[in-house]
This record gives C-alpha cells, sequence and structure tokens, in this order.
C-alpha cells in the first residue's frame, strides 16, 4: 500500500486570555491508501482539533499551527495558499462534522446544499449535479432519494441528516474522508446502521478512512489501525488487535477496562481511569498521564516520553514502563 497522508510533528495552539492552550503536541503518523484509521481518547484530548488542523478549518485568532508537515500526496498541505487549500478540501479531503444540524444550512435544502458542493468542485450543469446528488442520497440509504433533495434539514431525522452529511462527503469521491464523531449524537441503532454503511462505502470507494470517536467498541469493530490520544498527542498506536490485545499504555488499558464485554462473568465490575486529564494550559514536565497512573515513578514526572517501536508487531508506545503492562490477551 503507499501513504495517502503523513503528518509529521504538527503542532496546534490556542493563544487567549489565560494562555496558551497546548491542544496538539508534536503528533506524528502515516496513513495508508483505503485504510480505515480509528483516533481515540477523551473529550478535549486534541482528536478534532488535530482533524481541523488537517482541513486547515483552525480559527485564526485565536488558534494556529506553529509546527509540522502536513504531506498529501506530496504536498505540504501547510505551505498552500488559501486557494489551493479550498481546491482540495471537500474534494480529495473531506470531512464529516458531529452534528449534522450546526453543519446544515437550515435555510437551503438538503438537495441544494450537496448540488453545491458537486458543482464547487466539478464543471457538471446544475441539472447533473443533482441527478448525481439524488444517486448519493439513494446509496447512504435514505428512501425516495429523489423527493427528498427539497426538503430541508428539519425534515429529516437525526439518522438521516447525518446520512445526508455522509452523501455530502462523498459527492467528490475523496481519497481521505474524515469522520468526527459522526454517531455521537444518534441512538444505538442507528449508529450501527451509519457504521455499517460506512464500512460498505469503504470497500466499494477504496478511499481512506479517519474515524475519530471515543467508542473503542465501533473501533474496533471497523478500524486497520489506531491512535490512542492523550493532551493533545498520540500515545499508543499501531494495528488494531495489536494495540487491543496486547495494551502497553495504562491511558489505553483504562480505556479498554471501562468497556462492558460478552465474554465477562456476571457481576464483572467495569475499572476507570482515576483522576482528571490535565490542563492544557499548563502541561506538566514529563508525562502527562503520570498524575493519575499507578506505575508513575520519578523518571515519569521528570521526563516526558516518546513513542517507542514495540519489537515484533505493528504497535507503539509513548510509556517508561510499558514492559510491565501485560495486555488482556483476548
Amino acid at each position: 500500500m503507499t501513504s495517502i497522508i503523513e503528518i509529521k510533528n504538527l503542532k496546534t495552539r490556542f493563544f487567549t486570555a489565560d494562555g496558551v492552550v497546548k491542544a496538539v503536541n508534536d503528533v506524528s503518523y502515516t496513513m495508508e491508501s483505503g485504510e480505515i484509521l480509528g483516533v481515540v481518547g477523551e473529550s478535549g484530548c486534541g482528536k478534532s482539533v488535530h482533524a481541523m488542523s488537517i482541513m486547515q478549518l483552525i480559527p485564526d485568532p485565536p488558534g494556529k499551527i506553529t509546527n509540522g508537515e502536513i504531506i498529501f500526496e506530496g504536498r505540504d498541505l501547510l505551505k498552500l495558499s488559501d486557494a489551493e487549500m479550498r481546491k482540495i478540501r471537500g474534494r480529495d479531503i473531506a470531512m464529516i462534522f458531529q452534528d449534522p444540524m450546526t453543519s446544515l444550512n437550515p435555510v437551503f435544502t438538503v438537495g441544494y446544499q450537496i448540488v453545491e458542493a458537486i458543482r464547487l468542485h466539478n464543471d457538471v450543469t446544475k441539472k447533473e449535479a443533482r441527478k448525481r446528488a439524488g444517486e448519493l442520497l439513494a446509496l447512504v440509504g435514505i428512501p425516495g432519494a429523489e423527493e427528498r433533495l427539497d426538503d430541508y434539514p428539519h425534515q429529516f431525522s437525526g439518522g438521516m441528516r447525518q446520512r445526508a452529511m455522509i452523501a455530502m462527503g462523498l459527492s467528490c469521491e475523496p481519497k481521505l474522508l474524515i469522520a468526527d464523531e459522526p454517531t455521537t449524537a444518534l441512538d444505538v441503532t442507528i449508529q450501527a446502521q451509519i457504521v455499517d454503511l460506512v464500512k460498505k462505502l469503504q470497500d466499494e470507494l477504496g478511499m481512506a478512512i479517519m474515524w475519530i470517536t471515543h467508542d473503542l467498541g465501533v473501533v474496533a469493530e471497523m478500524a486497520d489501525r489506531i491512535n490512542v490520544m492523550y493532551a493533545g498527542s498520540i500515545i499508543e498506536t499501531g494495528e488494531i488487535h495489536n494495540v487491543y490485545k496486547r495494551t502497553k499504555h495504562p491511558y489505553t488499558t483504562g480505556l479498554l477496562g471501562s468497556l462492558p464485554r460478552l465474554d465477562d462473568e456476571p457481576g464483572t465490575e467495569l475499572t476507570s481511569v482515576p483522576g482528571l486529564p490535565p490542563d492544557l494550559l499548563a502541561l506538566p514536565e514529563g508525562c502527562a498521564f503520570a498524575a493519575r497512573c499507578g506505575y508513575r515513578d520519578e523518571k515519569c514526572v521528570a521526563e516526558r516520553p516518546i513513542l517507542e517501536k514495540i519489537a515484533g508487531y505493528d504497535h507503539q508506545v509513548a510509556c517508561w514502563h510499558w514492559e510491565k503492562i501485560e495486555g488482556d490477551g483476548k
């Protein structure tokens, strides 16, 4: 497989009256063509901000990408002009946002908005774009797609609005689709339908997908690889089964321990990660997770670990004591 995007030492900051928020800190990884990458972590860990940085949608001020490279098909996106980036955004890299009600304009029909997205990047007539919009709504499973083009967002249910957003994201057949917690506001049944839909579309279209979520169960079902983020950094990454079966970071262990399992004995108590995430205005000198970690020692408090490759596995971890941590092996 060939890499479609490579992120190197990405840093994003927000300059506020209270100080500098270190939202994304030296994030580096590569995505392959056709790969599904899961990005997980608690709220405020930098998942969405790093994705918005890729799309260059960070509001400036107060936000600013202060360091790094985002290499997409051989070009550094951070060196492109606004006009050049607009040509890539939506056509080559598309993004589905968490709340479709705030992403869709309530005063325009769903069909109008999809047609506009198609015509922005394709030399087609309005009639051709409308036909394509109907095909896209049908593709994402909306009954009576042609007729629903003239409906407004409030006439769609939450699940249907999210399907419409997926249709808009697919309108130009992007090479990379970034889905930022697209099922968070939906009930469990609709979540499962959206996940199945995205997997089906990925199989058919062959695009790479970045799926951002706090739900490790969803990631286990659909992703090839996983990035676990904490305090703006990737603290564990690798092939999905390696990370889940041979977990080597105490934070990842805590996240997985908070999930109910079908093979648990009746009465098994779920675990939780003690304490709270660090203040991104004042990150500690050492490991950002040290205050919540049962393995911490003086080195953890004084020195920040970097991602280290685990020999023999497609797996990296940023922890001074990863050799002491046993995955559940299930």
